[in-house]
């Protein structure tokens, strides 16, 4: 790959939206595919391998979202752009992905008109935020800072596992499962899991994909 290519790691669970976003990437002269993904621990595992200019990733994604797979991807890589294409425009969702650390946000239902120039944008280090966002409130009541692990536990209960099978995924016991789920009740004030659940989907903590 020429160095004045800008690489990019392409991460959606279908195969055709990757398929689609790939052809009109290398369309671009200055653009290059390096691989793809289909879920948000593939993305972790793909950006370490590939180490990515730009990681262009979905939001909802199974077992870990995209704001997680984020976190996880930039610890490792913090000079990676990442720029989050989602179906959400609520504001929760948007300061969700910026404050774990994507320098981007579109909205999934016109993204082909701005693709690429986005990954150009991000690649430089520039902020892209799609304009029908809107502005975004300057004060907001601000969601307790929670762990990558919190957060990944939430994922999974959004998606009604139980203890024993997030143990099973996360590969920890379902007593340290339980540990998490209960500290996160704590800090964000919260007393059954039905509640748990709302309050993830609503903040934009967790997607329900």
């Amino acid at each position: 790959m020429p160095e004045s290519k800008i690489s990019v790691l392409l991460v959606d669970d279908h195969a055709l939206v990757r398929r689609g976003f790939r052809r009109m990437l290398e369309d671009e002269p200055d653009i290059f595919v390096a691989g793809e993904a289909g879920d948000g621990q593939e993305a972790v595992d793909r950006a370490k391998e590939l180490h990515p200019m730009v990681v262009v990733m979905d939001f909802a994604l199974p077992s870990m979202n995209g704001a997680v797979a984020a976190r996880r991807i930039l610890k490792a890589l913090p000079e990676t752009a990442v720029l989050i294409l989602s179906m959400h425009s609520e504001p929760s969702y948007v300061r969700t992905c910026l404050d774990a650390g994507a320098r981007g946000y579109l909205l999934k239902n016109a993204v082909d008109l701005e693709l690429v120039e986005a990954v150009r944008k991000v690649a430089a280090g520039a902020q892209v935020l799609d304009p029908r966002l809107g502005r975004l409130p300057a004060t907001s009541a601000r969601v307790p800072e929670l762990t990558t692990r919190e957060l990944e536990v939430l994922q999974l209960i959004v998606h009604g596992k139980s203890n024993r099978e997030i143990a099973t995924v996360l590969g920890v016991s379902a007593n340290t499962v339980a540990v998490h789920r209960a500290n996160l009740m704590q800090t964000l004030g919260i007393h059954n899991t039905a509640e748990l659940v709302v309050y993830a989907i609503r903040n934009g903590l967790a997607s329900i994909t």
